[in-house]
């Protein structure tokens, strides 16, 4: 068996979007006494392998998902990331040096979600979307983390044309402007939005519209790879 670096470990932040709201994959991290605490997915690297080959290989271990791009972010070694009494108790059940001082490399990933099935597996009982509105207290310092991530992700989205990974293939206009205005966290306004989104053709048209809604079915939309391309690259 490889040996696992005491020292420094990866997690992920992966966010997904269900046309409502914006959501973080979080896996359940047993406990003795039949106790349990929510995480983001992560574990140590190996001795003899790269971080980004860790942060693969970690989630693919924790939830099965594999052959997502997964950025690396930001470092996170504060001191004081191990305090609370869970997360004492879970590192004494799992791993070999709990004491020892772990410095963490987060990477972020922006998924869709029907493209996956997560599951779990390894030392995750459950994995799991959370609404990040209804976001419980997570292990260690994971909280920090993912307030880290939502932070770069509005960064991007203020910045660059970007956010398309979330939206299924095809989508409304409506769903393009729920979702941004989730991650820049304020109202925009509706025909403003779609003359700004329209004028940019980071989208077209589709001949379809959508179906089994109770209101007027709105047209659907693609993403204009080509464009996206072009204007990211400018």
């Amino acid at each position: 068996m490889k040996n696992l670096n005491p020292n420094v470990s990866v997690d992920c932040v992966i966010f997904g979007f269900d046309n409502e709201k914006l959501n973080v994959l979080l896996i359940e991290q047993k406990l003795e006494r039949g106790k349990s605490q929510l995480a983001l997915p992560g574990d140590l690297i190996l001795d003899d392998e790269g971080l980004d080959e860790a942060a693969s290989r970690v989630l693919k271990e924790l939830t099965q998902l594999e052959g997502i791009f997964l950025k690396q972010f930001k470092t996170f070694g504060n001191p004081d990331r191990v305090s609370d009494i869970k997360d004492l108790e879970w590192l004494q059940s799992y791993r070999e040096h709990p004491q020892a001082r772990v410095i963490t490399v987060a990477y972020l990933s922006l998924v869709k979600m029907g493209d996956f099935e997560p599951a779990a597996s390894s030392f995750a009982e459950r994995v799991f979307w959370c609404d990040l509105k209804e976001l419980p207290c997570l292990a260690f310092d994971h909280n920090d983390i993912l307030d880290e991530a939502l932070y770069r992700l509005k960064e991007d989205f203020e910045n660059k044309k970007t956010g398309f990974e979330l939206l299924p293939e095809k989508f409304t206009l409506s769903h393009i402007q729920k979702l941004y205005e989730i991650i820049l966290g304020k109202k925009l306004d509706k025909r403003n939005f779609r003359k700004k989104i329209l004028k940019e053709k980071l989208v077209t048209p589709t001949n379809e519209k959508q179906q089994g809604v109770l209101h007027k079915p709105a047209r659907l939309y693609e993403v204009n790879p080509e464009e996206l391309m072009v204007q990211n690259e400018a």
